[in-house]
C-alpha cells in the first residue's frame, strides 16, 4: 500500500556532491518519519540521517557539516544533498519512511536502494 522509490545514485569524485531523492507514494494519510541509510559491502546498514514531520533532523557524525536532508511534505518527497564526498561514503542508500495511511495503518516502508560510488 505504501511504495519508496530512490533515485539519483551515480558515480563522483572523491569531494564531488550529488543529491538523492525519495518519493513515497500509495495511501497516504501522512509521513511521520523519514530517513536515510546506507549500507557498504560487509558492513551493517547505519543511519545518515532522519528528519521528522516537523522538519526537525538528525545526523550521524561522519555526515554532518557534509550533507543536507530535507523534504517536501506536499509532494511526500525526501532529498539528501551530499556535498564533499569522500571514498567512505560509498554504499547502498535506502530510503525509509514511517507512514500512517489513509484507513489509519502504520507502514515502516523502505526502498530498493540506489548505489553511491565515489572513487577518482
Amino acid at each position: 500500500q505504501v511504495q519508496v522509490v530512490e533515485s539519483g545514485g551515480g558515480l563522483v569524485q572523491p569531494g564531488g556532491s550529488l543529491r538523492l531523492s525519495c518519493a513515497a507514494s500509495g495511501s497516504i494519510f501522512s509521513i511521520n518519519a523519514m530517513g536515510w541509510y546506507r549500507q557498504a559491502p560487509g558492513k551493517k546498514r547505519e543511519l545518515v540521517a532522519t528528519i521528522l514531520s516537523g522538519g526537525s533532523t538528525n545526523y550521524a557524525d561522519s555526515v554532518k557539516g557534509r550533507f543536507t536532508i530535507s523534504r517536501d511534505n506536499a509532494k511526500n518527497t525526501m532529498y539528501l544533498q551530499m556535498n564533499s564526498l569522500k571514498p567512505e561514503d560509498a554504499a547502498v542508500y535506502y530510503c525509509n519512511v514511517v507512514v500512517v495511511t489513509t484507513v489509519g495503518r502504520v507502514f515502516n516502508s523502505w526502498g530498493q536502494g540506489t548505489q553511491v560510488t565515489v572513487s577518482s
